[in-house]
């Protein structure tokens, strides 16, 4: 009963003073009343207001002493007695009556002359503004108050995600994402290939002997609905030793230019070297041209003879292996006689077989013919 007559004697005192009773006031709970006594609220107690982060929050309260509705707005309206208002959250006083005790400048009250109104208005709200707030009245006959939480949702953030990597061919590969939001973000992964191949979600991906091809770009999304995905990307380079995939030779004819193509698969990339027999090449010999891309290697001869003629070798080399591959190179008249030569035997069977059957067909057609 003494804090109730203390807040019933606060009419009488200078603002100053009544802004420190109403404080006072503020932080009554029904557990601090007398006994027998209690707060009769016809509405929750407790409601909820969900903005998202730099968005402005207005906490509004209305009703016949005290209402209270949701929007971004944290509003009271004092009406029907209503003396002063003040604005808590948790234990920190906010404003008592127009004294703002809050150094926050985002922080201010909204107020409307016709209605009495004492919103609270939180402008580019952050997460630390997350939590409850607590509008409280004196009225003539005892202090309502009515409490909101408000909830602060956070666009989702990676901030961390595995540096770029270089790793051996059958080597076991873990990656990590990590990233905050609220409500916690999911995270997922997919590879950035051809296939576009989606992994399971969870902040490591685990990686079992990685091949070639399963090199590339790793992209970590994680999302929370509450604003576009963060994404990020993870490069994962797989070093693996050379593979000749194909050695052909392209217009190889006498007193013109011809060329062999060497193609490899390997990483980090191949160094080529050229061998005709047991003799290695080098660029610029013998009218030789020796040209190196990544992972293809080009051998041109400027003026074909015939000492050019023989087995060519193309060896690649990395720190991780060696491959090798070799090519016979015919004159060209060799391969064109023997197309020649094997279509010619194959017309002459053709029209013995044609001549045959039609001699048998004569002799027996005779035959029928005289019996």
């Amino acid at each position: 009963m003494d804090m109730m007559m203390l807040v019933q004697g606060a009419a009488c005192c200078s603002n100053q003073w009544l802004a420190a009773v109403i404080l006072s006031v503020c932080c009554l709970l029904p557990s601090c009343l007398p006994a027998g006594q209690s707060m009769d609220f016809p509405w929750p107690a407790v409601d909820n207001l969900v903005v998202r982060q730099g968005e402005t929050a207005m906490l509004r309260v209305l009703g016949r002493d005290l209402l209270w509705t949701i929007s971004n707005l944290l509003r009271c309206f004092l009406e029907d007695g209503t003396s002063k208002g003040a604005w808590l959250n948790r234990s920190s006083i906010i404003f008592a009556g127009t004294d703002k005790w809050s150094v926050d400048p985002r922080v201010s009250i909204a107020t409307s002359t016709m209605k009495k109104e004492y919103s609270l208005r939180i402008q580019k709200v952050d997460i630390s503004d997350d939590g409850p707030y607590t509008c409280s009245v004196q009225t003539e006959h005892s202090p309502r108050t009515m409490q909101v939480h408000l909830t602060v949702h956070v666009s989702p953030k990676i901030y961390d995600i595995t540096s770029n990597m270089t790793v051996n061919e059958g080597t076991n590969v873990s990656l990590l994402c990590l990233a905050n939001g609220k409500p916690e973000p999911s995270i997922s992964w997919r590879h950035i290939s051809p296939s576009a191949k989606p992994f399971g979600s969870g902040q490591y991906l685990d990686i079992y002997g990685i091949t070639r091809d399963q090199a590339g770009f790793y992209e970590c999304s994680a999302e929370n609905a509450v604003s576009f995905p963060d994404v990020k990307k993870v490069n994962v380079i797989v070093n693996f030793p050379p593979t000749i995939l194909e050695v052909t030779p392209t217009g190889v004819s006498l007193g013109k230019s011809g060329l062999i193509r060497c193609e490899t698969a390997a990483y980090p990339y191949p160094v080529f070297e050229w061998y005709k027999g047991e003799k290695k090449l080098s660029n610029g010999q013998k009218g030789i041209s020796i040209k190196n891309y990544n992972s293809r290697s080009i051998l041109t001869v400027s003026n074909v003879t015939e000492e050019h003629f023989g087995n060519y070798t193309c060896v690649a080399v990395n720190k991780l292996g060696t491959s090798n591959y070799s090519l016979l190179l015919n004159p060209p008249s060799t391969a064109q006689y023997g197309i020649t030569g094997r279509a010619e035997i194959l017309f002459s069977c053709w029209y013995l077989v044609l001549t045959l059957s039609s001699f048998t067909s004569i002799m027996y057609l005779k035959n029928v013919i005289t019996q």
